[in-house]
């Protein structure tokens, strides 16, 4: 069989960054894009980069967490005290902040993976809920142990070095992770296991493995966008990684439409610009119309799209394009879909 080639799509993705980069900078330097929309930007792309990590979990692999926002905060927590305590302003440390929220949140993933991956659907769904309260209950009493956190008053005095230009790179470097692991074998395993568990167990897929590192991969993507958040906002406080903040990045993964890439990054970046576009206008009642807003978005958009918003749909930047090859006579040979083949897809 004559091997295929494929188009990785790794330059579009990089000129398409590149220009958003410039465009974001020239806006920032005119002043059309003001301090304050800045920082939404901003926290529209550290919210997506964790949303991506709950993608890989539930979107791909099929795991129904309601967690997310805990390991979101055990990145902000174990970053900002090394930087507060060590950094400084240290871009070193910072650095070292970084992967420290990843390796803390990852590994805490990995112990309470083991057990709770056992379980299925909804009982995860619970299972992973319980554990989020109990990260933010420690994170409110941390100043018993740790007096530098704040405990329930917030912690204050980590140094704000995490600007537009780390946050961007941090954040394209998570998509090109996350379409990476989609386009491997990997993702073909997380994919199947969403499927159906018990057929992809019965053709020789480790589902335990495959499970655990999903978990891991996607908590340690919450750490760093934590780590990230720690060092943007002045206060990293507990309300901020509560239980109804797991339900944004739930809301994102499920708008976007489980297994699309395009959907979780669009959908992230819009769902941050519009949640405060109506707390601008809905001001001190925005908190009281919140779930109903969620309520309300969920109930439209199952209605509309039951598979979410870009389900089925993905940029062509994210997804490799077979490369034309030229027959024995030099014209172009049939393609895999002429023939009714589906591509062999890797990273």
């Amino acid at each position: 069989m004559n091997a295929k080639k494929f188009t990785t799509g790794l330059p579009l993705v990089l000129l398409l960054a590149a220009l958003v980069f410039i465009v974001r900078e020239l806006l920032g330097v005119t002043e059309i894009l003001n301090y304050y929309w800045q920082l939404i930007l901003d926290q529209s792309l550290i919210i997506t980069t964790a949303a991506i990590g709950l993608s890989i979990i539930y979107g791909f692999a099929g795991q129904f967490s309601l967690g997310h926002a805990a390991f979101f905060g055990l990145g902000a927590y174990t970053a900002g005290l090394i930087s507060k305590l060590l950094g400084h302003g240290n871009y070193a440390v910072f650095l070292l902040s970084l992967l420290a929220g990843a390796a803390v949140a990852g590994a805490v993933a990995f112990l309470i993976g083991l057990p709770i991956l056992r379980l299925r659907s909804d009982y995860l769904g619970i299972a992973t809920m319980g554990f989020g309260i109990i990260v933010k209950v420690l994170m409110d009493n941390s100043n018993k142990w740790i007096p530098a956190t704040g405990g329930a008053t917030g912690m204050t005095g980590v140094p704000q070095i995490a600007k537009f230009p780390v946050i961007f790179v941090v954040f394209l470097l998570a998509v090109l992770l996350f379409r990476n692991l989609r386009l491997s074998s990997f993702g073909r395993a997380w994919m199947a296991v969403r499927e159906d568990e018990i057929a992809a167990d019965a053709m020789g897929v480790d589902t335990t493995r495959t499970k655990t590192l999903a978990f891991v991969i996607g908590c340690a993507l919450a750490g760093v966008a934590g780590a990230l958040y720690a060092h943007r906002y002045p206060i990293v406080h507990p309300s901020s990684f509560d239980f109804l903040k797991s339900f944004d990045f739930l809301i994102i993964v499920v708008l976007g439409g489980l297994g699309s890439m395009s959907g979780t990054i669009a959908t992230g970046i819009s769902w941050v610009f519009l949640l405060e576009i109506l707390r601008a206008v809905l001001g001190q009642n925005f908190l009281d119309f919140r779930g109903v807003i969620y309520a309300l978005t969920l109930i439209l958009v199952i209605i509309l799209r039951p598979k979410g918003l870009l389900s089925g749909m993905e940029w062509q930047a994210l997804i490799p394009r077979e490369v034309p090859e030229s027959g024995p006579s030099g014209s172009p040979s049939a393609s895999p879909s002429a023939k009714g083949e589906t591509p062999n897809v890797s990273a």
